[in-house]
């Protein structure tokens, strides 16, 4: 491993995490809540009006740092998928991803990565195809090890916090008074559908299977050269191919914001899961110069409900579809090099879990190119079609993120009844930030 920075703590911050190391998981689980009111904040009217007496308190470095490796951090090298029927002896070939990751992912696809912002700017941890940026079986595994590797992969993209206007429709009415407050943490885990459903449809090619256009009811023009690879007597439906990939995708946002909101409660952090800041405002489809959200690169059509955005051009995140590249049958070779290719889960180099590593990986059943010429025809018909990829379902997607933030205990002493807090909420400050 290259030698990093270290992550330097102090010795209160130290002891604060030896104290989140022994918090019970149940505890945590039970514990649970959204905790919307932060120190700094203000409910202007109703029954629980109320004016924060505290300034906003930023979250430190560990706390974000912390937060971060929780929602998408590495862990080591994943197991793989073991065995299929089909082509065994060769080992299962379906992941996209070397490192096992703090979220699952449908067959390890991982598609996923994390944008963010706090008072500082605006940032983006990669970490999909970072490999293990720890490995248990040749290190041990602190969790200053841990924020030393994935700290080191933040970009910053800004200098300024991610401006969304806090009013209707920017955010849901809900949210307006809060979304995106001052001193809090906005961590925005965002999934490229296109390259989720092009594993899908490598996914059901593998297994015998083919897409039917169910919505202008036709076949796929040209598929039954391929009758040899694929069942085109029994076709799937191509829009259940598609929801298919949106729901296992939204899976991983899900499960990336779940674990930043158990962390919460474990540090006496307030904040909660949501989605209540309108999609395209968010990726910078909101059709207003002045509100350009995460800068995603969009496009219209008539043929389409809403705007779809796919990524943004500086080559931080973008969806493996066109504009970002030539064609479709770029993105499929773009994903099969993902998989095969140097660092992939399937290049004899890439180290793993096994003690064979290189004759597991390598005995894996390579994408040849009849098998991507399968998989770009059901795509290019896809982008032919409807003018986009997927078709039916946007290029990316964003669904459930986290805020974090410290909360006001005076608040919830003065509306709430006891219990409406964890014992690390009450003694937060004290343990992750004396003398604050």
């Amino acid at each position: 491993m290259n030698q990093l920075r270290p992550f330097e703590l102090s010795a209160g911050e130290r002891e604060a995490l030896e104290g989140l190391a022994r918090f019970p998981l149940l505890d945590a689980i039970f514990g649970r809540r959204s905790r919307r009111f932060p120190m700094g904040g203000e409910i202007p009217d109703g029954p629980l009006a109320y004016r924060s007496k505290s300034p906003h308190v930023p979250l430190s470095e560990l706390e974000t740092q912390l937060i971060l490796a929780v929602m998408g951090g590495t862990t080591g090298w994943h197991f793989g998928i073991t065995r299929h029927a089909r082509y065994a002896p060769a080992f299962a070939n379906y992941n996209g991803a070397a490192a096992g990751r703090t979220i699952p992912s449908a067959a390890g696809f991982h598609t996923t990565e994390l944008f963010y912002t706090d008072d500082s700017g605006l940032y983006f941890l990669s970490t999909r195809d970072a490999g293990a940026l720890v490995d248990p079986s040749v290190e041990q595994v602190t969790v200053e090890l841990m924020l030393e590797r994935h700290r080191d992969r933040v970009v910053k993209l800004s200098d300024s916090r991610l401006h969304i206007p806090r009013t209707e429709p920017y955010l849901e009415g809900h949210n307006t008074w809060i979304a995106n407050e001052p001193g809090s943490l906005l961590v925005i885990p965002i999934a490229d559908i296109a390259q989720h459903h092009i594993a899908n449809i490598c996914f059901f090619t593998q297994n015998g299977y083919c897409l039917y256009d169910d919505i202008n009811q036709q076949q796929i023009p040209g598929l039954e050269q391929f009758s040899d690879l694929v069942d085109t007597t029994e076709p799937i439906p191509l829009s259940f191919v598609e929801q298919y990939s949106l729901t296992e995708a939204t899976a991983e946002l899900m499960t990336s914001s779940y674990n930043g909101a158990l962390l919460l409660a474990a540090m006496g952090l307030g904040g909660w899961s949501f989605d209540g800041i309108e999609h395209m405002t968010l990726l910078g489809a909101s059709g207003e110069p002045e509100v350009p959200g995460l800068g995603f690169r969009y496009d219209t059509d008539s043929r389409w409900g809403t705007p779809n955005p796919t990524g943004r051009t500086d080559g931080t995140f973008h969806a493996f579809c066109p504009p970002h590249f030539p064609t479709m049958a770029d993105a499929v070779d773009a994903f099969s090099e993902r998989k095969f290719g140097p660092g992939g889960p399937y290049h004899p180099d890439t180290p793993g879990a096994w003690l064979q590593s290189r004759a597991v990986r390598s005995s894996a059943q390579r994408h040849h190119e009849r098998f991507k010429a399968c998989v770009t025809l059901q795509c290019q018909y896809t982008l032919e079609t409807w003018g986009k990829f997927p078709g039916t379902v946007p290029s990316v997607w964003v669904m459930n993120m986290l805020q974090a933030q410290h909360i006001d205990l005076d608040f919830y002493d003065q509306f709430f009844k006891p219990g409406s807090y964890l014992d690390t909420h009450r003694d937060h400050m004290r343990r992750w930030h004396p003398g604050a």
